[in-house]
């Protein structure tokens, strides 16, 4: 099967190397790719905003299945442009994509279809929603609506923060993402990342990981699009797992598709563990990333056929084996993200820190007069799997400190939750 993968950063670099090991694969295609995903995949230079050449290209190759990455160019309506020229997609239509491509969308699907979520509200005004915060109180939740690359939302702890949060969405600093935004109850308990591969019908539960947002260790700093994360998450247990696919996975795909939307690709929930029960923080419509690359590094099944079911309908067949062994990923970054990352610098010794357990997965790396420099913020996630967090952790970080970039950081305390 020829197969072209749309993305360039380390969860496309992770989904890759799965698909590449897959005996049903002919040729992989990548766009952009990067230089990791060359080691995997044939780079095609496409834009995934040119529809009518991704389809162009897919009819050229035969391309037989097209995986979408990022969510960006499913919000934009890609996958629907490939279905209507009859190739195969996985990925969710643009409408179903608006559960990540606008926060009051979900919210208001949660409320239509009774899941569990945060109290909130939704506003286009600046002074409406400074009041609701002036009569919420603090701590307090302010999100931009749309797609703001991890950094659009503040968990306020007082109200002035929760204030200035409104102002700098309607400022511009999410661009048209913060044109309207979404206020929400604080949620207090544990928060875990849930994935399920769905194909409209049919949701199977894909694993669970534990992120690490902020940029500093101890979760200090300002949000980042994710440090690291580790799979499984302990605190996800059988029992909490399945009032999650009975309270929010099953209506989020019954509502769905009710309203003409039906979910296929990835539905991947951001849950808060609360006293009351998981409750969902919002949804995103493709793989996590970073927590993509541990999912990868503990999945036994072949991806390739899992995700050609999905989007093929056929998901109630598919059975998912799994590694019981844990998977922990530590993101390296350039210096000064995730505000002006320093861009250009040499990376070296990134094949001597893969082997014994580690694999480095590329994300915003390119190469330059035969050099691997840093072309992003998040630049390597080095990834280990063992059968203990400790273990996977201390791999991890022995890899980490093999690679030889002194304009690069990382946190040092990926795992301290399950620790």
């Amino acid at each position: 099967m020829n197969v072209l993968l749309i993305g360039s950063g380390g969860r496309e670099h992770a989904l890759a190397w799965k698909l590449g090991a897959s005996p049903k694969l002919t040729r992989l295609y990548a766009a952009p790719g990067n230089p990791g995903i060359a080691d995997h995949a044939e780079l095609v230079d496409l834009r995934a905003t040119d529809h009518a050449a991704v389809v162009a290209f897919c009819r050229e190759k035969a391309v037989e299945l097209v995986v979408v990455g990022p969510e960006a160019p499913l919000v934009d309506g890609l996958s629907d442009a490939l279905r209507e020229a009859g190739i195969k997609v996985f990925g969710p239509s643009k409408a179903a994509a608006q559960l990540e491509g606008s926060k009051g969308f979900t919210k208001d699907l949660c409320a239509r279809f009774d899941i569990p979520t945060a109290a909130y509200g939704r506003f286009r005004d600046a002074a409406e929603a400074r009041a609701y915060i002036e009569q919420q109180g603090a701590p307090i939740v302010v999100k931009a609506d749309g797609l703001a690359a991890g950094k659009g939302v503040t968990v306020a702890m007082t109200t002035d923060e929760a204030l200035a949060a409104v102002d700098a969405c309607f400022d511009g600093s999410f661009g048209s993402a913060g044109a309207e935004l979404v206020v929400e109850e604080y949620l207090e308990g544990e928060e875990v990342s849930f994935f399920c591969i769905c194909d409209g019908q049919t949701a199977v539960a894909f694993g669970a990981a534990q992120d690490h947002k902020r940029v500093g260790d101890g979760d200090t700093g300002p949000n980042t699009g994710g440090m690291g994360a580790y799979s499984p998450a302990p605190v996800l247990t059988p029992d909490v797992e399945q009032a999650v696919m009975r309270d929010i996975i099953a209506p989020t795909l019954r509502g769905m598709a009710e309203i003409g939307a039906p979910f296929s690709g990835v539905l991947f929930a951001g849950l808060m563990l609360t006293k009351d029960g998981p409750k969902l923080i919002e949804y995103n419509v493709r793989f996590g990333d970073p927590e993509c690359q541990v999912l990868m590094m503990r999945l036994h099944s072949d991806l390739l056929d899992l995700l050609h079911a999905a989007a093929d309908g056929r998901l109630a067949e598919q059975d998912l084996r799994w590694s019981e062994d844990t998977a922990l990923t530590v993101v390296m970054a350039a210096n000064g993200y995730p505000t002006t990352p320093l861009t250009g610098t040499v990376i070296k010794g990134v094949d001597q820190a893969a082997g014994e357990g580690a694999k480095v997965f590329h994300a915003g790396t390119a190469l330059k007069n035969g050099a691997l420099v840093a072309a992003g913020g998040r630049v390597l996630n080095v990834t280990a799997r063992a059968p203990t967090v400790r273990e996977a952790q201390a791999i991890a970080y022995e890899a980490v400190d093999r690679i030889d970039w002194p304009q690069g950081f990382c946190r040092r305390d990926i795992g301290w939750r399950a620790l």
